[in-house]
């Protein structure tokens, strides 16, 4: 049988998955749950960074024409403007399959250079959504230290899941308990906590914005090679990349 690749844009988790019946726990009852197979790796993530609509998915009930309303999910941001704040810290995640083995990585940018690179967090048993959290928890990091020294801070995501986890999401939850409207465990949790409560203490001197994936965006571009490095050294630590950094070398690493 041929190998598929999963798209779930609205589940329990997000992201692309290569095992049907981990899938398929993300998105059996799950409310207005949004996602389709397609056969190639290529075609999966792009599909997954444009975020469609789909009215109807797998067997999921159909409703009458005259009842459905499609709506369309806000684009990345192509739009970057690296000197609208003095720091600028691009995140990605990575794994391989997914789930599987995952790491992170960070690029950060002063005054519109790019200064520092950060790999790591391997996790031999991680998913995508994971890895995309800990890249953002360990930007919220750098941008926490960043803003003490009076500096202003833009994070840059191509992950929307890992920003509505901080930013949105996690107020209701935390309300409930730190529990789901529907029953069911909030999948990496304890990262979404620490991350949520060091943004809500800088949310208002901080910009996060979500970018567009694999599209050229040289931030976005060093952070993914950063997030594949960190598959290949298995590092659980979060190492800063060696200097000189050399722009040509890094984006010639393998892509995720």
């Amino acid at each position: 049988m041929a190998k598929k690749y999963y798209v779930v844009w609205a589940g329990r988790e997000t992201g692309i998955f290569t095992s049907w019946d981990y899938t398929k726990k993300q998105v059996d009852k799950f409310p207005q749950a949004k996602y389709k197979s397609f056969p190639t790796e290529a075609e999966a993530k792009a599909a997954f960074a444009n975020a469609p609509s789909y009215s109807s998915n797998y067997g999921a009930a159909k409703k009458p024409a005259s009842a459905t309303k499609t709506k369309t999910a806000p684009k990345a941001s192509l739009d970057i403007d690296l000197t609208r704040c003095e720091v600028s810290i691009f995140t990605d995640g990575g794994c391989e399959p997914n789930p599987g083995k995952a790491g992170s990585g960070v690029a950060v940018y002063l005054n519109a250079k790019l200064t520092e690179l950060y790999y790591g967090l391997y996790n031999a048993n991680g998913t995508n959504n994971s890895a995309e959290l800990n890249a953002l928890h360990q930007a919220l990091l750098i941008a926490d230290k960043s803003l003490k020294q009076g500096l202003s801070v833009q994070i840059l995501s191509d992950s929307q899941y890992s920003i509505n986890c901080i930013t949105n999401w996690a107020y209701g939850w935390k309300t409930k308990g730190w529990k789901r409207k529907v029953a069911g465990d909030i999948k990496n949790l304890d990262i979404i906590q620490q991350s949520h409560e060091l943004y809500d203490s800088i949310k208002n001197k901080l910009n996060i914005q979500h970018v567009a994936a694999h599209v050229g965006i040289e931030g976005n571009e060093l952070a993914d090679r950063m997030s594949i490095y960190a598959i290949d050294q298995k590092d659980p630590a979060f190492c800063r990349y060696p200097e000189p950094i050399v722009l040509s070398e890094i984006l010639s690493l393998r892509a995720g």
